[in-house]
């Protein structure tokens, strides 16, 4: 890479990973706060950790359409100034419906999309995959480091100080964004089309992204309620169980990301499903245990971390020039689309009193999954 390279992918990176932690650090604690609010039930519970994945998808794809006529920056400074607003509501509200409407708004911020473009317009072809690996793994990066702070935090200072450090950091990531070099302009989509956006190897990729958050974050509904009452577990020690899950699980998905230097490698692509399908499979009949929890979550965070770095980079190389910005716009749509079905699944179970249903669910998913990829769907670009 070319020094600008190195700076334009390590500050995009950065910015994204502190506007996913201040979602991601929600995850393990949000539920069983929503359960103490006003106006709560189990549904109210699973669309305040989803809601934000609906404006999120419906969003994505216009503003990353926008940002190929307009350019990056004003979506991305804007999409940020929303999101900030949005955990800054939510931190304020008294009330479930208070989150929720704030977990509207954080959604509205969405720009993963055109950070994903932006970096994809600061580097060549030929590093470009490599961008992007690095964008896609430091999400999860972020993803680990707010599992183990988010429970933390909350048991000192509240839930409600998640949100407002989450305005804080969106708030810091504008200001970050002035370390960017210069950037050029996209090419200009004349005819605002986006249909190449939704060629067939395309959806390919967004359906697994789907599939991947509505998992993740239906298993983070029911998770947390699960930790406390059938282990006992006081809220300020859950760190421990994630930390330690995610320290151990970096032996499996990092040299699996290692490995996949072509991003395109078909039986690294069903082994990290694979091991999303054992790990829902585990929680479902193997007993909810310490033991059980652990090594599921163990093999659950090394396909996720795996997946979470390599399908963006997939999508930005086979995505058309001009019209990148609308086909990542797709693809987090169907990524926080996912979000917000996994949070509806989650509820829907909760509220029924058959919590670990969802992992049931989950396993059925991640078997999909594995069954309309056959281990050779998604081939290297050419």
């Amino acid at each position: 890479m070319h020094a600008s390279e190195r700076r334009a992918t390590s500050v995009v990176a950065v910015v994204a990973m502190i506007r996913m932690f201040g979602l991601f650090a929600l995850l393990p604690v949000l539920s069983p706060y929503a359960k103490t609010l006003d106006g709560q039930t189990p549904l109210l519970i699973g669309l305040a950790v989803g809601a934000y994945g609906l404006t999120a998808a419906f969003l994505q794809i216009p503003l990353g359409a926008l940002s190929d006529r307009i350019g990056r920056m004003p979506v991305i400074i804007g999409g940020l100034a929303v999101f900030s607003a949005g955990s800054a509501a939510a931190g304020l509200a008294d009330s479930i419906w208070g989150v929720v409407l704030g977990r509207f708004l954080q959604g509205a911020g969405a720009i993963t999309a055109t950070l994903s473009a932006l970096l994809t317009d600061a580097t060549r072809e030929a590093v470009r995959t490599r961008a992007m690996a690095v964008f896609g793994g430091g999400i999860g990066i972020s993803f680990m480091l707010a599992l183990a702070a988010g429970p933390i935090v909350a048991a000192q200072f509240g839930v409600q100080a998640l949100f407002w450090m989450a305005a804080v950091l969106a708030a810091a990531a504008i200001v970050l964004l002035r370390l960017l070099p210069e950037v050029p302009q996209p090419k200009v989509n004349p005819t605002w089309s986006i249909a190449p956006a939704f060629r067939a190897d395309l959806l390919r990729v967004d359906l697994y992204v789907f599939l991947l958050h509505a998992i993740m974050t239906a298993t983070f509904v029911a998770l947390p309620f699960l930790l406390g009452q059938r282990l006992a577990l006081p809220l300020d020690q859950y760190w421990k169980m994630y930390a330690g899950a995610l320290v151990v699980s970096l032996a499996i998905g990092g040299p699996m990301i290692m490995k996949d230097r072509h991003q395109g490698r078909a039986d690294l692509l069903g082994v990290a499903v694979g091991m999303i399908l054992l790990a829902q499979l585990a929680l479902t009949f193997f007993g909810f245990s310490w033991i059980t929890v652990f090594l599921a979550l163990v093999v659950y965070f090394g396909g996720f971390i795996f997946l979470e770095a390599g399908l963006p980079a997939r999508l930005s190389v086979l995505a058309d020039d001009d019209v990148r910005g609308a086909s990542l716009g797709v693809f987090s749509s169907a990524h926080f689309l996912g979000a917000f079905v996994g949070g509806l699944i989650g509820g829907r179970f909760l509220g029924a009193g058959r919590p670990t249903d969802v992992f049931f669910v989950c396993a059925l998913l991640a078997a999909i999954w594995l069954a309309l990829q056959g281990f050779g769907q998604l081939r290297r670009p050419k």
